[in-house]
């Protein structure tokens, strides 16, 4: 492309990308305001990828617009449906207002900083020192280098960060009801999907290692596969049962990153310094472990609890047969799951 297309093509970017945020925020229905903040997710995985960053732009498309959006909507489903008050649309409109100033004011913040980046000297230091020792660690893909080896600790931190937050999940109780069956034509999609999805988080994973990809990329694909089957009016989606097992899981991450730690430090290394000779094995037995924790936790918050047990199905039963577990009563509902 030439320098204008390129330019061109940055402005529209750009200017999508402070749009769909603004629209997002301000909207006064708010499933067109989740629907707004995907495609910005999606906008700025674009953006993301023209500044060479395709492990962001993974990231971002997977779980900043896919996830995060399946996660809204499913919280959506929950809420009562209310016409708002004139004092609430007052108030309405003067939050619009105020998002829309802070916007602005950030917006100019930003486009200030970014020209005085531009006019200054190139800083590569952090880029230089990972392409001089990139040779010790283990891989060939800068990104992971430093998430799994030369700043282990800050992905070991990411990592307790999201086993607190299942365990926050976990302590709502029961997950929702699945979905009613989807119908023939999202099954037959369901079992075309799922089975690419699970390929595609195993290749996402090993490749990480030399190319873009890794765990978080590979747990948020698997994760997908999970939420494709619960949507279809599956059951069954991929998390065990047995409820020693799933904390095994989900608790895998961060076990098998302070196991190899810990185990350098009986070695007389420092903790999480790999010998040369072992990384690589070693930061892919990590990411395999932290694969499966992040898949289980992104589809545990989907469903919004823990996996209900026989006893939590024969309460449901009993106390309200006509709703999903944690689902507002409706007196239109025929006693099946709601549909999306």
């Amino acid at each position: 492309m030439s320098p204008l297309s390129l330019a061109l093509f940055d402005i529209l970017l750009l200017v999508s990308i402070v749009v769909l945020a603004w629209t997002a925020l301000t909207s006064a229905d708010d499933r067109r305001s989740v629907i707004l903040f995907m495609a910005f997710g999606l906008v700025v995985a674009l953006a993301w990828a023209r500044l060479l960053a395709p492990d962001v732009a993974l990231a971002e498309a997977a779980i900043g617009a896919g996830l995060s959006g399946a996660l809204l909507l499913a919280a959506l489903r929950e809420l009562p449906s209310a016409v708002p008050s004139s004092g609430q649309a007052l108030r309405q409109r003067a939050t619009q207002g105020t998002v829309s100033v802070l916007s602005a004011a950030l917006a100019g913040m930003l486009a200030w900083i970014l020209t005085a980046h531009f006019e200054g000297p190139a800083r590569d230091e952090l880029a230089r020192a990972v392409a001089t020792h990139l040779e010790l660690s283990g891989v060939s893909n800068p990104v992971t280098a430093v998430l799994l080896n030369f700043r282990g600790y800050d992905t070991l931190l990411e990592l307790a960060v999201l086993l607190a937050a299942v365990l926050g999940i976990l302590a709502l109780g029961p997950g929702r009801a699945a979905y009613r069956p989807s119908g023939p034509i999202f099954d037959a999609l369901a079992r075309w999907l799922t089975p690419l999805l699970l390929v595609t988080a195993g290749y996402l994973l090993w490749v990480g290692a030399h190319a873009p990809g890794g765990a978080f990329q590979a747990g948020a694909t698997l994760a997908a596969a999970g939420i494709v089957l619960r949507l279809a009016g599956s059951e069954w989606i991929g998390l065990p049962h047995d409820g020693a097992v799933l904390r095994l899981v989900m608790a895998a991450g961060v076990g098998v990153f302070l196991a190899v730690g810990v185990s350098l430090l009986v070695l007389g290394r420092p903790f999480l310094g790999y010998p040369p000779a072992w990384a690589g094995a070693l930061i892919l037995l990590i990411e395999s472990a932290a694969t499966l924790a992040i898949a289980a936790t992104l589809v545990l918050a989907f469903i919004g609890g823990r996996l209900p047990t026989e006893a939590d199905r024969k309460g449901d039963a009993v106390t309200a047969p006509a709703a999903g577990a944690g689902a507002n009563p409706d007196p239109s509902d025929n006693g099946e799951p709601r549909p999306c």
